[in-house]
Parts: C-alpha cells; sequence; structure tokens
C-alpha cells in the first residue's frame, strides 16, 4: 500500500493498538468467514469512499492504516485532508486491491473514520458559533474509553484546544477533592507544593470564585452558571487567573456564555455525544 504518515499527536503504537483490537473483535480469531467463502481469492476491488453528508474529515491516516494492515499490498489514493469540510458525494478516497482482505478491513476502516469525523464536525460547528469572541473551546475527558488520543486528535482537527489528556497531565481541584482537604486555600497549597503548574479549581458560587483567585490559582472553573454569574466572576478574576466555563453548554448557550468575558469553554458534548457521519463505501 502507498505509504502514509501520522500527524503530530499521534502515536503509531496507540493507533496500532487500537486498530489490532478493533480487527480482533471483528474476526475473533477465526477471521472473515463470509468473505473467504463466496469471493474468490484472486479477485481484485476498486472502490470510492463517498461522504453522504457535510462533514469535517478526520482520521484520513488512520483508515488508511487499518487497510494497509489487513492488505499491504492496496493502493489508496486519497481525495481530502484531515480538517477540510466536504460537500454530500464528495469523494473521499479510492481503493484498489484483494477482494477479500478490503472486505475484511472495510468496517473497521469506516468505523473510525465516522467516529472521528463525527467529532470534527460537532467541533467545528461549536467553533464557528464562538467566532470572534476571543474565547477558545475546550475538550474534555468524557471520550470513549480506549480512544480518547483519537477523540482528541479529531477535536483539534475540529478546531479545539485539548484540556488535559488525562488525570496525569493537569490538576483539577473539583468538589469532592475540596471536600476532602477542607477548603479552597488547602487544596491549592497542596498542589503547589507538589510545583504542579497550571492549577485549576471549580467553583459553583461566586464567593468560592474570590477564594480560589486568593489562593493563586492559575485556571477557575465556572461551573453551570448562567451568563450574567460569569460576567461577574470574570469581573472578581480582573484578569489574575484565566477562566474556564463548563457545564451543559450545548449549540444554543455557547455564545452567550463565550460573550460573557471567560477565556475557555469546555464542552464534553464534542467528544462524547457527537454523531458518527455517513460514509459510504462502494466496490465495483
Amino acid at each position: 500500500m502507498t505509504s502514509y504518515s501520522l500527524p503530530q499527536g499521534l502515536s503509531a503504537e496507540e493507533v496500532a493498538r487500537v486498530i489490532a483490537a478493533a480487527l480482533a473483535e471483528d474476526l475473533g480469531g477465526v477471521g472473515d468467514i463470509t468473505s473467504e467463502a463466496v469471493i474468490p481469492a484472486d479477485l481484485r476491488f476498486t472502490g470510492v469512499m463517498v461522504a453522504r453528508e457535510e462533514m469535517v474529515v478526520a482520521g484520513m491516516p488512520i483508515a488508511q492504516a487499518v487497510f494497509a494492515h489487513v492488505v499491504p499490498e492496496a493502493v489508496w489514493t486519497a481525495h481530502c485532508v484531515d480538517g477540510e469540510k466536504i460537500a454530500p458525494g464528495a469523494v473521499i478516497a479510492q481503493l484498489e486491491g484483494p477482494a477479500r482482505g478490503l472486505l475484511t478491513a472495510e468496517r473497521t476502516a469506516l468505523n473510525l473514520l465516522q467516529h472521528l469525523s463525527g467529532i470534527a464536525t460537532e467541533t467545528r460547528r461549536y467553533v464557528e458559533r464562538i467566532a470572534g469572541t476571543g474565547c477558545t473551546l475546550l475538550d474534555t475527558r468524557k471520550t470513549v474509553p480506549g480512544l480518547r488520543q483519537m477523540a482528541k486528535y479529531a477535536a483539534r482537527i475540529g478546531g479545539a484546544r485539548n484540556h488535559r489528556m488525562g488525570l496525569y497531565d493537569g490538576v483539577l481541584i473539583k468538589d469532592n477533592h475540596l471536600a476532602v482537604c477542607g477548603s479552597v486555600a488547602a487544596a491549592v497549597a497542596a498542589a503547589k507544593a507538589r510545583n504542579l503548574p497550571n492549577i485549576e479549581v471549580e467553583c459553583d458560587t461566586l464567593e468560592q470564585v474570590a477564594e480560589v483567585v486568593e489562593a493563586g490559582a492559575d485556571i477557575v472553573l465556572l461551573d453551570n452558571m448562567p451568563p450574567e454569574m460569569l460576567r461577574q466572576a470574570v469581573a472578581i478574576v480582573a484578569g489574575r487567573c484565566r477562566t474556564e466555563a463548563s457545564g451543559g453548554v450545548t449549540l444554543d448557550t455557547i455564545r452567550a456564555i463565550a460573550e460573557s468575558g471567560v477565556d475557555f469553554v469546555s464542552v464534553g458534548r464534542i467528544t462524547q455525544s457527537a454523531r458518527s457521519v455517513d460514509i459510504g463505501l462502494d466496490w465495483h
């Protein structure tokens, strides 16, 4: 197959792990019994992958890698690139190679490409809603287990900025942490004692916002606050730390939230609830 390269932020090891796991659950250690029974071993296919709706494409190198894993001699010709917004009917890619292998790889490749393009498409909708506000869209840890690196890649392709990848690379002190620590000041001090950067604290009252700023946190997460309350919180912060709005954000509400003056707005829906887009693969 024509060589492929993975974009920055996607490791070859992670992509290989996901593809191997997806193929293993499909083949069950036995194989594609239908294709092996009814498709001649020497038959070759040519096919086109087509968008059946408007979408932002994400996951092209991953789909190509699936076919390369199953059918190394197949030829993949891409007609678009990740991040490109395409119309219904647009050809995404062409494939040519041994029919059995292409049919075996087809569903795994489509599942990943449709899922990731769905995330990128939904993310782009949110990004477009807050254009011109100066606010940045963030994703969250609300991802399908085992697909986080890919999901967050798709969110970046759609125009969002990644929040923390996991519990290991960012401090976010939430209400349950505070219940144990006893106070905002104690929790922030404990994190600072570990020399941890970008300390963020979740607040649901304006009083807590003032406490977080006084404690020296780097980011205050304003949880489920309406726009007017967000404006008051931004005024309290007065530029002394960064502000992030979160909780129940939708396409209908995000513009007003962004216009409150917050630096960031995080949306779990772009990875948790994005609908997979419709992509067809027709063989000839």
